[in-house]
């Protein structure tokens, strides 16, 4: 996330090539999403979240070698990003469909919220200064030392057991993917993921609500940098720090998504996430105080992760075991779609009048997204 763009802006100072870089990384799952679904409901995740890391691993190793060497060029990175950006669909598809395999569905909450606690610390907190750091060191030990936290990670999902044969979960878990399931084209595969999402009324809504969600949220925070400097008036250090109120909502988030979910019930929580949605954008486009505007993005970083736990958990438990992968990664192409059209819509907005109108209009689009979602969300308090 960091030593990436650092190593492109020491080859080339084009700030549009740099800019590449982020979407050669992004643009596997507006590609590939559809198929990475199918994958993990036709392979052994297991085995394929192994090989997609130690793919990841080489590719990188090549890279290490041709920063070390001094060959590295724009080409070279974005095909290598381009890499790491695919295996990450078919990994993070694989993995969250692996999940009820390994954790009985009463702990599914539990153990989605450990997950997103350890995404926040590692990704939000700690990634970032530490690749910052180590390119500092030297341009190639980054990415030489992602090459080897790849394959230790491969090492770690190797050594899980096969799936839904653990004596150690309970037998309520969901069956591994069985091989007898006739095989059919892949469009076919991706289809019935499709008709099965459309026909359940929650799942559909919960979807669509996290797909246009996500267009407002970028749409609004695509020029987040010039709000926080022009409008808050904060320095770029400022500027670093309000970005880390996010992890901190996130990780608060993940300590209070199971209890509050068991207190209030799923159907509150997630209609009282919206609301959070509302307000956070209405006062961000009101406020000229920084502490104002940090606080609400804490509140906002809170309400992401308790939103992910409970829909990935709904998800886990009302799907078959046999389409999670395709039905998750419909979610992951609405998520990345919705923040590639919202970033490019938010920068428009800006442009043309003034940088708290994405946040209005967010607002607006938000509030019509709780009303027409009000109703059939009440279904997450009478599912199993």
């Amino acid at each position: 996330m960091v030593a990436g763009p650092l190593l492109l802006a020491s080859v080339t100072g084009n700030p549009i090539l740099i800019a590449g870089g982020v979407f050669a990384q992004q643009l596997p799952w507006l590609l590939f999403s559809l198929l990475s679904g199918a994958f993990a409901d036709r392979l052994d995740r297991r085995r394929l979240i192994v090989a997609a890391n130690l793919g990841r691993a080489a590719a990188l190793a090549v890279l290490t070698v041709a920063v070390g060497f001094g060959f590295a060029s724009v080409v070279l990175i974005y095909l290598v990003l381009f890499v790491l950006g695919t295996g990450e669909t078919l990994v993070d598809t694989a993995a969250g469909a692996m999940l009820p395999q390994l954790v009985a569905p009463e702990d599914l909450p539990r153990a989605n919220a450990r997950l997103s606690a350890t995404f926040t610390v590692a990704n939000q907190f700690a990634a970032k200064p530490l690749g910052a750091w180590l390119f500092g060191v030297a341009a190639a030990v980054p990415f030489g030392a992602d090459a080897l936290s790849f394959t230790i990670s491969a090492a770690l999902i190797f050594s899980l057991p096969s799936p839904g044969v653990s004596p150690a979960v309970s037998p309520a878990v969901s069956p591994a993917v069985s091989s007898a399931v006739p095989r059919r084209s892949l469009r076919e595969d991706i289809a019935e993921g499709l008709r099965f999402l459309h026909g359940d009324r929650l799942l559909r809504t919960l979807a669509g609500a996290m797909g246009l969600g996500n267009i407002a949220f970028c749409a609004a925070f695509a020029v987040f940098v010039l709000y926080a400097r022009h409008r808050l008036g904060v320095s770029d250090v400022g500027y670093g720090l309000l970005l880390t109120t996010f992890a901190i909502g996130g990780l608060i988030g993940a300590a209070l998504a199971s209890r509050v979910t068991s207190r209030f019930g799923a159907a509150a929580v997630l209609r009282a996430g919206l609301v959070v949605e509302v307000t956070t954008h209405v006062v961000l486009a009101t406020t000229t105080r920084v502490w104002v505007a940090g606080a609400v993005l804490v509140l906002f970083g809170v309400q992401t992760v308790v939103w992910g736990v409970i829909t990935s958990s709904l998800r886990q438990r009302l799907v078959p075991n046999r389409l999670l992968g395709r039905v998750g990664s419909v979610y992951a192409l609405l998520e990345t779609g919705g923040a590639a059209v919202g970033t490019l819509i938010g920068g428009l907005l800006a442009q043309a009048w003034g940088l708290t109108t994405p946040f209005w209009l967010a607002a607006a689009a938000m509030t019509a997204i709780l009303a027409a979602a009000w109703h059939p969300i009440a279904e997450a308090g009478h599912r199993p």
